[in-house]
């Protein structure tokens, strides 16, 4: 399977070909509007506006299995994002990155790169501590919390696996390598 060939939901559950974003530099994250690390989105958004025009796009999939943080619709959690952090990036319908009903895409994603980057002995502590009260995370390789980035280049190959505690912004010397 190849990235391109994997059919996503947009907000309006319509069905999306990953093959519109052929050619991009993606950050796909999955994301919940009432975590502790909600207020990346700013981070995310100021990488948007500061690298769309060279070829970034943003994926933001919503996902609720992690301390139920994102428990609105999906316009619910479309209309806090663009209120409080004016994000313009594409927003996805609610997802499982975990379990018997994950997408397909994270599927996909947490094959091609099993763990995530870490910086830092303090982001290290919170992620073990973060990993102990996760429920969904089953087997090696599942997504640990809200916020877990994946960064793809232009031919689709997935580079790089971020943390949660990874700050969107520290993610910027990555990204130019691919832009």
């Amino acid at each position: 399977m190849y990235i391109y060939d994997i059919t996503i939901k947009n907000r309006n559950n319509e069905d999306v070909s990953m093959n519109e974003y052929k050619g991009k530099v993606l950050i796909i994250v999955n994301t919940a509007t009432g975590c502790g690390f909600t207020p990346q989105y700013e981070g995310l958004e100021n990488l948007y506006k500061k690298y769309h025009d060279k070829g970034l796009e943003i994926l933001d999939f919503p996902c609720n299995q992690f301390g139920n943080q994102a428990p609105g619709t999906d316009d619910e959690i479309h209309e806090f994002c663009a209120l409080k952090y004016n994000t313009t990036f594409d927003q996805f319908s609610k997802i499982d990155v975990n379990g018997d009903n994950e997408s397909g895409l994270y599927t996909y994603l947490k094959e091609s790169i099993k763990e995530d980057k870490i910086s830092g002995i303090k982001n290290k502590m919170a992620m073990k501590a973060v990993e102990k009260i996760s429920t969904t995370t089953k087997k090696d390789g599942d997504i640990k919390w809200n916020f877990t980035k994946f960064l793809v280049d232009r031919e689709g190959n997935v580079v790089g696996r971020y943390s949660p505690t990874f700050k969107p912004e520290d993610m910027e010397e990555d990204i130019l390598k691919l832009i």
